[in-house]
């Protein structure tokens, strides 16, 4: 489970998620220029710019030297100028790849595999800066973030800490959080990784003779008050004291609110007997495991194959729920009812170990690699 940890973070990923995850910044100089580089270069960067569809919001331009605006790189019918885009990145700005995980399949893997360690969304944006060069003022981010730097460096200034974990909404200011000096600096060479917790101010500009190209991956978390909330929905939608109405006139400036602070009270009075754990962290599980992006690679090639040989569970989130008359396997990309497979087979094939159709025992097992195969929970192996 945590081996993306380790690939990322070295010896440091030893206690970091009781230690500095969502607290203090962790730089790691692994000595190794090619750690990351099957994940991109700045070729295949170069390749995407000039093959893929790429619309408004798709790729940005940021210079810290100069503004530049949407119409300078985005024309009329909201396509990328590409021509725009070198001009641009000849004269010192950065070019950034918005979400290259959703066309890239080396970058949705590794996302994916991401998300099994932190049950949260996780994104991709890939930066590339000219020698020299920056593209943004100094701020902060409002999720939590890996560095991976991929090819040339970068020079990192770390600031205050003006605001502990920052809501999504709660996006970085000028005028409200001043930078002062930084407190601490590191440079991040090919091979390199940083994680750096929101609401961390930092800058940084590519240094050395060479581009810099890195990813910065993206923790959008669900957070305690999220949990909080749901539950107390629950609540709410349980005790028809919560859903009585207002007292009449409430908005009039001479209503008296004393009836309704000690109302007020009563119902906060009753949310620790009433709210439960399980009900609303089964509700955010759930939707957080279907809104993920299924693994089909192979699936429509091996659609008419028929089944036979090893398989294997794809590293991925499921849930199998009793229903009446069946199970529903809660799975990326929407769920899948059995209404005949037993429970311990579909484990079994979802396991992880090694099993061939004969190892499922069971009538169904053809039908059931077949489904498990077209949704890329499963994948043969040699």
């Amino acid at each position: 489970m945590n081996e993306p940890l380790n690939w990322l973070l070295g010896e440091a990923a030893d206690g970091f998620l009781t230690g500095a995850y969502e607290r203090d910044p962790v730089i790691v100089h692994h000595g190794a220029p090619d750690r990351f580089r099957a994940l991109l270069s700045i070729a295949a960067v170069d390749r995407k710019i000039a093959e893929l569809d790429l619309r408004e919001g798709m790729l940005s331009i940021a210079d810290s030297s100069r503004s530049v605006e949407l119409s300078d790189f985005v024309s009329d019918n909201g396509a990328i100028d590409r021509v725009a885009v070198a001009r641009l990145y000849r004269r010192g700005a950065t070019v950034i790849l918005n979400q290259l995980h959703q066309s890239d399949i080396a970058l949705a893997a590794f996302c994916r595999a991401v998300e099994q360690v932190f049950s949260c969304h996780v994104q991709t944006n890939i930066y590339l800066t000219p020698p020299g060069s920056q593209g943004f003022h100094t701020h902060y981010d409002n999720h939590d973030v890996f560095v991976l730097q991929i090819e040339g460096e970068k020079t990192w200034r770390l600031y205050d800490r003006p605001v502990a974990s920052p809501y999504r909404g709660e996006r970085f200011e000028a005028d409200r959080h001043p930078v002062g000096e930084p407190v601490h600096g590191f440079v991040l060479k090919a091979g390199d990784c940083a994680y750096l917790p929101r609401g961390l101010m930092h800058d940084a500009s590519a240094s050395g003779d060479a581009a810099s190209l890195h990813i910065t991956c993206g923790l959008l978390v669900r957070t305690w008050a999220d949990l909080m909330l749901e539950a107390i929905s629950e609540v709410c939608v349980n005790d028809p004291a919560f859903r009585r109405g207002l007292p009449p006139g409430f908005a009039n400036r001479d209503f008296d609110r004393t009836i309704t602070r000690d109302r007020f009270r009563a119902l906060v009075a009753d949310l620790p007997a009433q709210a439960r754990l399980d009900g609303a962290l089964d509700l955010l599980t759930e939707q957080f495991i279907r809104s993920r992006e299924p693994d089909v690679l192979g699936a429509v090639e091996g659609a008419s194959r028929p089944p036979g040989g090893c398989y294997r569970a794809r590293p991925s989130l499921w849930r199998l729920l009793d229903e009446d008359g069946g199970l529903r396997l809660i799975a990326p990309g929407g769920d899948l009812t059995f209404s005949r497979a037993p429970r311990a087979v579909i484990e079994r094939a979802l396991s992880g170990d090694p099993f061939t159709r004969e190892d499922l025992g069971e009538d169904q097992a053809e039908e059931l690699i077949r489904r498990l195969t077209v949704t890329g929970l499963i994948e043969p192996i040699d």
